[in-house]
């Protein structure tokens, strides 16, 4: 089961998991339209990317012989063969995981526009985000998407290569633009990766070598890898049992034994409160919950679920109040984009070790 296959889902995908919970798009968020994402949407967004978008990050050329790479390039991906005959220039990261899988190897010159964000782009890649234009708040349509002139697309989610956003993949691949969908996400179950570090690194690795630029994605994985041995020595969660809320007040949405929650929950050493559950998500009833009475409870943090709404929820429920850890107040919040196979989870791994280190015993 992906990690990316939620049932009820409130993010954008359009893959039925194995818990039978069908995607839907997230519910509308009421925020302003960026500015520079109103003016792609009047067309002058071309401008923009014109002036930011051609050469390799740190550098004024897009020679991929600078970095190690060479076309045309092909992977694996999701059962099919992307090619990419050329070093991309104009790239298009739709979905919040794709657009910091991209910016953490650090191709923002490469790209042409960006959408769909789930909670607010990490800090460190705050000024690389900037520089790129916005296309839509969600998907942008087939026309917008068009107007960026993209020569290549990856996305999180299998929703963002569908008729209702911006093409299948099959229709984009015929109009010259290679794609890529994160391994965790694709439509058939039998081809998805299993949700592991080490498949995190590999995907980083192909859109690394997609983009020509082979050698940033041993730079970050090298420094993800230290860095999650060191959650892994400091075992913060130690002896601590957690419940993992995603999402939900009427059944909550959980992390179980097969999903990015699971790997954070190992990398700390804490125990899962829901680790018989097969999957990477599912929905349990309340009581189960409070049978388990956790120690700690972790909180996503989404733009479609935030970390305080389920405070509010779970602290002014007539039983649920009385678990120990709101007794307690032993929350624990992490952005959702930090929960899910990408880029970032390993920052969502040391952000939970470093609270739970931080709470009082």
């Amino acid at each position: 089961m992906s990690a990316y296959s939620r049932p009820n889902s409130p993010r954008p995908n359009s893959v039925r998991s194995s818990s039978g919970r069908s995607s839907s798009a997230r519910p509308n968020v009421a925020r302003r339209v960026p500015a520079r994402s109103r003016l792609v949407a009047l067309g002058l967004g071309l401008a923009i990317a014109a002036t930011g978008c051609a050469g390799a990050p740190g550098s004024g050329s897009s020679s991929a012989s600078a970095t190690g790479g060479a076309f045309p390039v092909s992977v694996n991906n999701c059962g099919r063969t992307v090619t990419v005959k050329q070093q991309p220039t104009r790239a298009v990261a739709l979905n919040q995981g794709a657009i910091e899988e991209a910016l953490a190897l650090g191709v923002q010159k490469q790209m042409a526009g960006t959408a769909y964000l789930d909670d607010k782009v990490a800090d460190k890649y705050k000024d690389a985000y900037a520089s790129i234009p916005v296309l839509a708040d969600k998907y942008p349509t087939k026309e917008v998407f068009a107007q960026a002139k993209p020569d290549f697309a990856l996305a999180s989610y299998a929703s963002a290569f569908s008729d209702k956003a911006v093409g299948t993949r099959d229709e984009l691949e015929q109009q010259g633009i290679p794609t890529y969908l994160d391994p965790f996400a694709c439509d058939n179950k039998a081809d998805r990766a299993q949700v592991s570090f080490d498949n995190v690194w590999s995907s980083l690795g192909d859109i690394a070598k997609l983009f020509g630029q082979p050698g940033n994605a041993t730079t970050v994985i090298d420094a993800q890898k230290t860095e999650l041995d060191a959650v892994k020595q400091a075992k913060a969660g130690d002896g601590q049992k957690v419940f993992w809320w995603d999402s939900q007040t009427d059944t909550p949405f959980t992390g179980g034994n097969a999903g990015g929650p699971a790997l954070v929950m190992q990398a700390v050493g804490a125990t899962n409160a829901f680790a018989d559950v097969d999957g990477a998500w599912a929905n349990v009833p309340w009581e189960k919950v409070v049978a388990a009475d956790p120690d700690v409870i972790v909180l996503a943090d989404a733009s479609w679920s935030t970390a305080q709404s389920k405070i509010d929820y779970i602290s002014n429920d007539p039983a649920l109040k009385n678990l120990k850890a709101v007794q307690n107040k032993r929350f624990i919040t992490v952005p959702f984009s930090q929960t899910t196979p990408g880029a970032t989870l390993v920052d969502g791994a040391k952000s939970v070790s470093d609270q739970l280190a931080a709470l009082p015993r």
